[in-house]
Order: structure tokens, then C-alpha cells, then sequence
């Protein structure tokens, strides 16, 4: 784990993130460079809107249907000769896993990436059992030598710079490598060569399953995936239960969204479609093929309508890339597998556990930059809200803040209270203001002021002012056309010329 992963709340681990320059310069620079290429990709595709309602509904639909099309995907990939597996829990999914490394006597396991694995702590598991759980994609194998987890859902190691990552290679080499990318990826690529020769089992996660021929898809620009599926003789995939699409022809249009909401491109350098395991004609492939369908918490959200659509999610990332919060903080702040708008939302709502994560939905400031960023149209700015109003509900919301709002609301519920309140401000501020403005770092100023200065009420507020103003229009509609003098007179008086309300 990273230094922030130690602290206990949101606001800690936040506070180690925004003190590492290092961080923060890695994080902004790569998730600009990704935002701005999504836009540049999508706007060159054309009808982009369009796409992502295609994408919505796609999800909308399988998700709706989800027992049809997994009991589907099921029967097609049993008749492929694949093993399929359904497990309820974690605890279910890693027993699995351990129990076919045992059967083969498995010393060693190739990983391509996987998010799923990381939620279950699967190399952890592995290793004590003495099976050696190799990441073999370059991100996720740089984080594995750091001991740390997953920064980003597509790119693990965002938080690293290339000094640091010759710093850790350097001591896998036991050598020191110069701070060049091509030199530390060649280091890489023959060391893990090595391990996919020698491995037993090849361990994989899984972009999308196809329900109607029960083939799975990955996504890669490495090519590590590819030699994790074909050079050991057991392959292991597991896949959560709601990465089901109905046909090759829906892949079409996540093929589109995910590529380009990911990175920028519009197509990933490769894209795998795996139906079962070898066949005699194959040259290569696995002799035995396992796929494991993890629930894990994601059966809670069926039937919620403030949830559901959390399942629609296809791990693009887009949203961790937009978010104003993230591009500060990086990953690990959040202190979950998934980080981000998405993490924020997705752990609570796997673990339904809201005492244990009520600060996490804080870390957001609902401006629904996540929504517009993502290809496939989940509300996440919404959920957010959704889920601090079950905190509250359930008992885990701060007395304080409910006792500040009950305030708030009784001062906006009368004009002659907020009235009396602004001019009691305008005196009390005079104990503070320095300078135009107030830097005192007590009560809930403290946060606020911890990295910025809080402005000064003004000496005349701009409903004091309006009498003034609403003369000087009026004064200056004298000069007007007739025509125009008459509307503007209209709405200045709250209706248009036809009798509205003033907003035609």
C-alpha cells in the first residue's frame, strides 16, 4: 500500500496526497493527457452522444436481463468444454481459485490485468498456499514490486514517475537501469518472458462476455494477455457477473465506447476473443479452461432503482480521468480497490457497509463531470447523493452538520431572518477580515481555508444595491426602441410581452 492507504479516513489519506508532489504532478499530467484524448477521439468519431445512448441502453437491457443472459453465457461456455463456476462471495471465488492451483500442483501463476483479482486480494491468497502470483502487465507488475494496489482502474501505476520506476527496477535488476521508457520496458519484457514459460496457470479477468456464444473478450495494448491465455496449459478467468453482453454485434459498440473513453484510442492494439480451450487443430491455447462468475455484492443493486445502474459500469476509467477530486488526490485516498467517482459510489455498494465507508461519498463535489465523461451514462453524481442520504438515514451522518443545515434551512426559509443574519455577519467578520478577506482556520472554516481565503461579506450586497439599479435600467430603456423598450420593461417586471413568467 501507498503512505495515503495507511491513514484511516478519506480526509487523511487526502491530505498525505495533496503533501506528495510527486503524486500530484504524475497524476495530473497522465489524466489531462487521457481526457484530452478522449475528447479529441470521440469528437473525430462523430454522433458521440448517440453512441453513448447506444451503450446505455445495451447495459440497461442486459442488466435488466441478467439471470437470462448469464444462464446463457453459462450453457454456450459449458458446451465450449469450459469449467464455469458461480460464486456468491469473495470467500467463495478465492477458495475456487486455490482449490484448481492445488489440483495442478500449480508453483506458478502469469496474471494479466484484473480488477476483479485485485478486489478479491487473490495474489495474497495465492502466495500462501506458495504459488507465486506474477502481474504481468507492465502498470500492474510495477505497483506488485512497490507492494502497493491499483491507482487508476486501466493505468495502476499513474501515481509513479519514470524515476521511480527506475529506482524499483533498478533493485529488481540488481543492476541500475537508466530512467528511459524503453530501456526499464525491455527490462521487463524479457524478465516476465521467463515467467510465462515457466508458469502453470494463466490468470485473466475479463472485458466482456458474450452471452450467445459464450466466448470472452479482453482488451490490451501489451500483448501480455495474449501469451497469458495461450502459453500455460490452465487458464483461469474470473469475471464479475455483470460483464455480460448479449452479442457479438453489442460488442461492436463497446468495442467503439471503451477504447476511446479509456485512452484515447479508437481501437485497443489488441482485442482477444476467447471461445473455450484448445482444440486439436490449435497450436497453442490452454488445455483446460475455468471461468469463474463472481457476484460479491453485485446482486444487492438488482432492483434498486437508485443502483441498479452502477452495474452498467464497462471499467473505462473516464470518470477517475474527469474528476476534479481524483486528478488532486490519485487512487489510494480512496482506500478501496476502486477509486474515483466510481470507487466513491461501487464500494459501499458491494460491501453494504455504510458505517465503514461514510466518508468516502464526501470525497466528490457533485459537479457531474463523471456523468459527462461517461460512455455509457451512469448518474454517479446522482448516486452520490443518494448514498450520503442513506449514511444520514442510517444513523452514520455528523450531528453537527445536521444541526448546521436545520440552521441553514430555517434562515433561507424567511427573507427577513437571512436579512438579519447577513448584517449580524457584516459586523461579526470584523473580528477576521484581513486584507478583503478571512483566513482564520477554526470550525468549518478550517478546511476551506487550510488552502484558500475565504472572501468578506460586502460592504453593500447586491440586493441592497438592486433599487438603484432597477432605476438606472429603466432610466437607460428611455433610450431604446420602442419595440424593445417595450419587452424589456416586460421582463424587468417578471412577465413577457404575451403574458408569461419572464423566461420565453
Amino acid at each position: 500500500m501507498s503512505t495515503a492507504g495507511n491513514a484511516s479516513t478519506v480526509k487523511e489519506r487526502a491530505e498525505l496526497a495533496l503533501n506528495d508532489e510527486f503524486l500530484r504532478k504524475a497524476v495530473k499530467f497522465t489524466t489531462e493527457r487521457l481526457r484530452n484524448g478522449k475528447k479529441q477521439a470521440s469528437a473525430e468519431h462523430g454522433n458521440w452522444d448517440d453512441w453513448r445512448e447506444r451503450g446505455r441502453q445495451i447495459r440497461l437491457h442486459t442488466i435488466a436481463h441478467l439471470d437470462y443472459y448469464l444462464n446463457m453465457f453459462a450453457n454456450q461456455a459449458r458446451a465450449n468444454g469450459v469449467h464455469v463456476h458461480f460464486a456468491e462471495t469473495s470467500a467463495e471465488a478465492v477458495k475456487l481459485s486455490l482449490e484448481i492451483a492445488e489440483r495442478k500442483q500449480a508453483k506458478s501463476v502469469v496474471k494479466s490485468k484484473s480488477m476483479v483479482t485485485e478486489e478479491l486480494h487473490l495474489n495474497h491468497e495465492l502466495e500462501s498456499i506458495g504459488v507465486e502470483a506474477i502481474e504481468t502487465d507492465l502498470g500492474e507488475y510495477i505497483i506488485q514490486l512497490a507492494g502497493e494496489t491499483p491507482s487508476h482502474i486501466i493505468i495502476p501505476a499513474i501515481h509513479k514517475n519514470r524515476y521511480q520506476v527506475a529506482d524499483l527496477l533498478s533493485r529488481e535488476a540488481g543492476e541500475t537501469l537508466a530512467p528511459d521508457t524503453s530501456i526499464l520496458a525491455g527490462f521487463v519484457r524479457k524478465k516476465l518472458r521467463e515467467k510465462f514459460l515457466e508458469a502453470d496457470i494463466g490468470m485473466t479477468g475479463c472485458n466482456f462476455a458474450i452471452a450467445e456464444t459464450g466466448s470472452m473478450v479482453l482488451f490490451e495494448n501489451e500483448g501480455n494477455a495474449r501469451m497469458v491465455t495461450t502459453v500455460p496449459k490452465t487458464q483461469i478467468t474470473l469475471m464479475g457477473m455483470e460483464r455480460i453482453i448479449p452479442s457479438w454485434a453489442d460488442l461492436e459498440v463497446m468495442a467503439t465506447l471503451l477504447p476511446r473513453s479509456a485512452t484515447g484510442q479508437k481501437l485497443t492494439v489488441y482485442m482477444s476473443g476467447i471461445t473455450g480451450p484448445r482444440r486439436e487443430v490449435d497450436a497453442d491455447g490452454p488445455d483446460e479452461m475455468h471461468i469463474i462468475i463472481v457476484d460479491n455484492g453485485r446482486s444487492l443493486q438488482l432492483g434498486d432503482p437508485e443502483f441498479q445502474e452502477l452495474l452498467n459500469c464497462i471499467r473505462c476509467g473516464a470518470c477517475l480521468n474527469a474528476c476534479p477530486v481524483y486528478r488532486h488526490i490519485g487512487g489510494h485516498a480512496y482506500g478501496g480497490t476502486y477509486s474515483g467517482p466510481i470507487g466513491a459510489v461501487l464500494t459501499p455498494a458491494l460491501q453494504k457497509n455504510v458505517a465503514e465507508w461514510d466518508d468516502i461519498a464526501n470525497a466528490s463535489s457533485l459537479c457531474g463531470a463523471c456523468y459527462e465523461a461517461c460512455p455509457v451514462k451512469i448518474p454517479l453524481h446522482e448516486m452520490l447523493i443518494y448514498l450520503r442520504r442513506r449514511k444520514q438515514e442510517q444513523g452514520h451522518g455528523n450531528a453537527a452538520e445536521s444541526v448546521g443545515m436545520k440552521g441553514f434551512a430555517a434562515v433561507m426559509g424567511s427573507s427577513k431572518r437571512y436579512a438579519g443574519l447577513v448584517k449580524l455577519g457584516k459586523l461579526g467578520q470584523k473580528l477576521v477580515v484581513r486584507d478583503g478577506g478571512i483566513r482564520l482556520k477554526l470550525g468549518p472554516l478550517k478546511g476551506w481555508n487550510t488552502y484558500r481565503v475565504t472572501p468578506s461579506l460586502p460592504k453593500k450586497s447586491f440586493r441592497d444595491q438592486w433599487g438603484t439599479l432597477e432605476q438606472e435600467l429603466r432610466h437607460g430603456l428611455k433610450e431604446v426602441a420602442p419595440d424593445v423598450r417595450s419587452r424589456m420593461e416586460a421582463i424587468v417586471q417578471g412577465r413577457d410581452s404575451k403574458g408569461g413568467n419572464g423566461h420565453g
